[in-house]
């Protein structure tokens, strides 16, 4: 499923991304840009998870610490005490979207406070950076990077192996990093800073999944694949002398170095047929555990083994719960209870049918009991019970017939963690969420344990599309992939259900009714069924309609502004449309295939279309199409376009590559003729949102290049100026797919990612005072009038990142600013964002930088910082704005 998904993705990212160099820009004055002049506060629409949770890291001398990885979505951090996840890498930034895709994490035991993430997305053409190494010494809120000179594959095949990424537990100056591609293991002395091929390493793998894959995607050597320590044999500072490797080959899989990493040697006696997926120490009674398919994963996987080898003597067990004659699958997750070390949990992660299963043993793997067995076939008995209320669209609308169950205990389970703090919790991640368990032991007293979601704040989806309606219950759709789409009634909260009646795989594209929005279309792909489905319900309820011959996918639609009509442009076939509910179609005339199509939002019977640098009208319902006269368009078809709501024939199109035409165009003639904006450099989304006071015509949103910055805008004046409404800290990647505004909410935008789920951004301007640049203003002065609210939105041991937002209470705009407090507990800033600070023993000057110094009247500005402390974190007792006091929120 997700492999599809994001090799489309992939491919559009290269069409926009790796090309040739910038297009000319049109004549003319360059737009005026504000840079992150308003303050933005960014969420989740939540859906919680939504994709492949490939590793758990729980820190081992550090209580409660723990990271998940994913392979497209990014890293995150556990908060205990709100149970939920951090996410740690969204300020990767557009042209480095590759590093949203974390092939390993490892945090460090001997100092908790650092954590290191090896990130890129793709090992062949389609990742246009290479693989990099983060550190951070705050956890994750602030990270340093070190370029590899060579790809890593977060989203490759293999990506739940590991983990390849280790730091040493007794001397944690020195790392180790299993490379793909042949690339093979790397070494760090210097924390990560710099690193160095270990020469003396004598495999660098040879398994692929499929030879024959020209793209280079299944055809890549998937390398080293984990780095394990053995912590008994070193002392704190000294190098650990044994370390053990996994390797992608199936007769030469584990490695061993006795001093430390000097040199090496196959393990003697090693099984031989399979690939290790992961290498689990447990030192304490001298057995490493090794949990073996026959394929890399994370789908594919026919037969497995678990073996344990006795590190003092070399003896190897076979200590499989089942013979290998009656596997259907391999075996991956793999963790040893730190608390009982002869306590192991193991995972057949490519148990599709009927369920995943998950193994326990409290004897080294001398004999196990299974998650669920089978009573009288087809009936089954659990040792488990499941409650998904917290998301219920796991059930995926299913109603499966035994042995299945809906909920599943999961799927693609390859990555099982014991917290080493606590053996009643576990954690694991599947292909849709991350499950976990608080009271896991009553497993061997004869109880159910309860299985439950452990995902909130963890958002991984891919998105397509996006609309937000003018009327109804619905605040938005999406379209996303893998899991469909979700009509969000309210935002903060998961929606009961994906959409349904069909349930696609992918949603590829959404629409309604301008004029009645009761009215909905979608659209998608789906093994076998339709490819198509309607609601005249806002939503809430759908059902199919009825696919021309040939098609194959769900490409792109567009409602009629009335709801009368539709036109389809699906994979497979030629546009087609129909009037009613499509239980018949007819041929498009005048139009390519594959081309995009969107509806006028006032005239029902005008539609457009774009195809390969030619913009399509027609007027009559879809019937026939007119190829536009308009020149100078992007050639290419990385362009998505959309029509004004409340005007006729008002147009805007955005899209290009960097070896063509490449920016925003407008047109106010249907698409008869279109002209590009000056100064906008690169734009890839446009979207509408509701006007701002006293503006006459709707907001804009894009996600672009402005004035040399990358970023998403908007615009309250039709493009003549535009203000970036996000910051560094945030920008999620690729942002490419899709952008809306919402229509009943001021300042509110949606935007798509490709991997960290549905982004909404609300100003803090709710008056919505236009973006021209502020007025003259005055300097701040004692009689300045001012509020602060001061927010600590994370602490941790040592550490803590703050939020502050000022506003201008008084009367006139300030065109500067500077803020002062004095901490009460000696608290340090060690780095500060969207402002410029001076620190002298506990007192504090934060001032404006060169873009957020205009702030008018009622209007907000923010920052925020991470810090250190210790003892206590006392929030500061006062702010002054000048000589003024500010008062405190």
């Amino acid at each position: 499923m997700r492999r599809t998904r994001i090799l489309t993705a992939a491919l559009a990212l290269a069409a926009g991304l790796l090309v040739g160099s910038p297009s000319a820009l049109a004549a003319g004055s360059s737009p005026k840009v504000k840079l992150a002049a308003d303050t933005y506060t960014w969420k989740n629409a939540r859906i919680d998870g939504g994709g492949f949770v490939p590793g758990i890291v729980f820190n081992r001398s550090e209580k409660n610490l723990a990271y998940a990885r994913t392979d497209i979505g990014g890293a995150y951090r556990w908060q205990e005490s709100t149970k939920t996840w951090t996410p740690l890498l969204d300020s990767v930034g557009w042209d480095q979207w590759g590093h949203t895709g974390v092939v390993s994490l490892a945090s460090d035991s001997v100092d908790p406070n650092k954590v290191y993430a090896a990130v890129g997305t793709y090992t062949n053409s389609w990742d246009p950076t290479n693989g990099a190494v983060l550190r951070s010494s705050d956890r994750g809120a602030d990270w340093q990077k070190t370029d590899l000179p060579f790809k890593l594959g977060g989203n490759m095949p293999g990506r739940g192996m590991g983990e390849r990424l280790a730091i040493d537990p007794n001397k944690d100056s020195v790392l180790y990093l299993g490379a793909p591609s042949g690339k093979g293991l790397w070494r760090s002395t210097d924390s990560g800073v710099t690193w160095s091929q270990v020469a003396s390493f004598p495999n660098v793998g040879n398994y692929v999944q499929d030879p024959s894959d020209t793209s280079g995607y299944a055809s890549d050597n998937q390398g080293i694949v984990w780095v394990t320590f053995d912590e008994s044999t070193g002392t704190s500072g000294t190098a650990t002398r044994t370390i053990y490797v996994g390797v992608a080959d199936k007769d030469n899989a584990v490695y061993r170095s006795t001093d430390a990493g000097a040199t090496w040697s196959r393990l003697a006696g090693q099984p031989t047929g399979y690939l290790a997926h992961k290498g689990v120490l447990d030192a304490k009674n001298g057995y490493l555990y090794l949990a073996y398919s026959d394929k890399g994963g994370p789908y594919d996987g026919g037969k497995g083994q678990l073996w344990r080898y006795a590190t003092a003597t070399g003896t190897w067990t076979d200590i499989s719960p089942v013979a290998e004659a009656d596997t259907s699958y391999g075996f991956s997750g793999l963790t040893v209870d730190r608390q009982h070390p002869g306590t192991v949990m193991a995972t057949a992660y490519s148990s599709w049918w009927p369920d995943t299963q998950i193994f326990r043993s409290t004897d080294s793997g001398g004999t196990w009991t299974k998650a669920w067995d089978y009573t009288s076939y087809p009936g089954r008995s659990n040792r488990y019970t499941i409650d998904v209320s917290s998301s219920p669209w796991l059930t995926f609308d299913a109603h499966p017939s035994p042995p299945e169950q809906a909920p599943k205990l999961g799927w693609m389970t390859e990555s099982l963690e014991i917290d080493p703090f606590n053996s009643d919790r576990m954690m694991y991640g599947t292909g849709a969420t991350l499950y976990g368990t608080e009271n896991l032991t009553r497993w061997d007293s004869g109880g159910q344990f309860t299985v439950k979601p452990m995902v909130q704040g963890l958002e991984e989806t891919a998105v397509n599309d996006l609309a937000s309606p003018p009327s109804g219950d619905a605040q938005l759709f999406s379209a996303l992939g893998d899991i469909g789409g979700f009509r969000h009634t309210d935002l903060t909260k998961v929606p009961s259900m994906m959409f349904t009646s069909p349930t696609f795989t992918t949603t590829t594209g959404l629409d309604f009714a301008e004029t009645d929005p009761n009215t909905v279309v979608r659209v998608g792909n789906l093994d076998s069924g339709p490819h198509i489905a309607f609601s005249t319900d806002n939503g809430a309820h759908w059902f199919a309609g009825t696919d021309p011959s040939g098609v194959s996918g769900g490409g792109t639609v567009a409602a009629a502004s009335d709801g009368s009509r539709f036109v389809w442009s699906p994979a497979g076939t030629g546009v087609q449309y129909t009037t009613g509910f499509g239980t018949s179609w007819a041929a498009s005339s005048g139009i390519p295939a594959g081309a995009t199509v969107e509806a006028d939002r006032v005239d029902a019977k005008t539609f457009y279309g774009f195809k390969s640098g030619k913009f399509y009208v027609s007027s009559d319902g879809g019937a026939t199409f007119t190829a536009s006269p308009a020149t100078g368009l992007p050639s290419g078809d990385s362009v998505r376009f959309k029509a004004l709501p409340g005007a006729k024939g008002d147009v805007w199109l955005a899209g290009g590559a960097l070896d063509g035409a490449y920016g925003l165009w407008h047109s106010t003639d249907g698409g008869a003729s279109f002209t590009q904006l000056p100064g906008v450099e690169r734009a890839d989304t446009i979207g509408f949102g509701k006007a701002a006071t006293g503006a006459s015509y709707q907001t804009l949103y894009t996600s672009a290049k402005i004035g040399g910055i990358r970023g998403i805008f908007r615009s309250t004046d039709k493009g003549a100026t535009w203000t970036r409404v996000n910051d560094d800290a945030h920008q999620w990647g690729w942002t490419g797919a899709a952008i809306t505004g919402d229509p009943r909410v001021y300042g509110r935008v949606y935007v798509s990612t490709d991997g960290r789920g549905v982004i909404y951004g609300d100003t803090s301007d709710t008056g919505g005072g236009g973006d021209n640049g502020g007025g003259g203003g005055t300097d701040p002065t004692p009689s300045a009038a001012c509020t602060v609210i001061y927010k600590i939105t994370n602490q941790w041991s040592g550490g803590f990142q703050a939020d502050v937002q000022l506003t201008n209470t008084g009367s006139s705009a300030w065109s500067g600013w500077s803020l002062g407090w004095t901490f009460a507990d000696g608290q340090k800033i060690t780095q500060l964002w969207n402002a410029e600070r001076t620190q002298s023993g506990a007192a504090v000057t934060v001032r404006n930088v060169s873009w957020n110094g205009t702030v008018a009247a009622g209007s907000s500005v923010g920052f925020g910082f991470t810090g250190s402390w210790s003892g206590s974190n006392t929030k500061p007792a006062s702010f002054k704005l000048g000589d003024r006091i500010c008062t405190v929120a």
